[in-house]
């Protein structure tokens, strides 16, 4: 099954859900859960945190299914889970700096988990910029850079989508990229 299958058929889930077929929520729950657990364990790097948070996460995904636009499930419902497992770090890092500043002359802990959790809310960040961003672009070439780039859609798959020639597809990118260079600077990424 290829992976713009598994999306139709999520999307149908979902259709399915939204009208009140709450049983096919089990479903999307069975054939994500080891992948979202593996996404929310990169974050909080805890086997019993990242239990309870990919749990939550699923919660969350539950709830907000009447928004999803139906653009990649799975990179909407990732996100979901990397914002919730972003939140339980932060919160704990709260707590620990809470714990720290009551023992002034107990040294900082464990300073590779505050670089993680640093990097990680330093790539969100640049995530939230470059989807803001992508709303400035045209929406003739967004459609093309998201499902590629964003996506990870194949030329074929996004032509079949778009129902236009494998070489739109590639004449689309050339000139986003050219768009992108124009308009967008360096070091608003940086």
């Amino acid at each position: 099954m290829g992976k713009g299958e598994t999306n139709i058929e999520d999307d149908a889930l979902v259709q399915q859900i939204i009208s009140g077929h709450d049983e096919c929520f089990r479903l999307l729950i069975e054939r994500h859960r080891r992948y979202l657990y593996q996404v929310v364990y990169s974050v909080v790097n805890h086997v019993k945190d990242a239990e309870d948070v990919t749990q939550e996460a699923f919660v969350k995904i539950y709830f907000a299914l009447p928004q999803y636009q139906f653009h990649g499930f799975k990179t909407w419902m990732t996100r979901i889970a990397v914002h919730r497992a972003i939140d339980f770090k932060r919160k704990g890092q709260k707590l620990k700096e809470n714990l720290v500043a009551d023992f002034p002359d107990h040294p900082p802990s464990n300073s590779s988990l505050v670089k993680q959790i640093e990097q990680s809310v330093i790539r969100e960040e640049r995530r939230e910029l470059v989807h803001k961003s992508l709303a400035e672009m045209p929406s003739n070439y967004r459609e093309v850079v998201i499902a590629f780039y964003i996506e990870e859609k194949t030329y074929q798959q996004i032509a079949i989508e778009q129902g236009i020639e494998i070489k739109s597809v590639e004449s689309k990118l050339y000139r986003a990229k050219n768009w992108l260079r124009k308009h967008w600077k360096e070091e608003d990424f940086g």
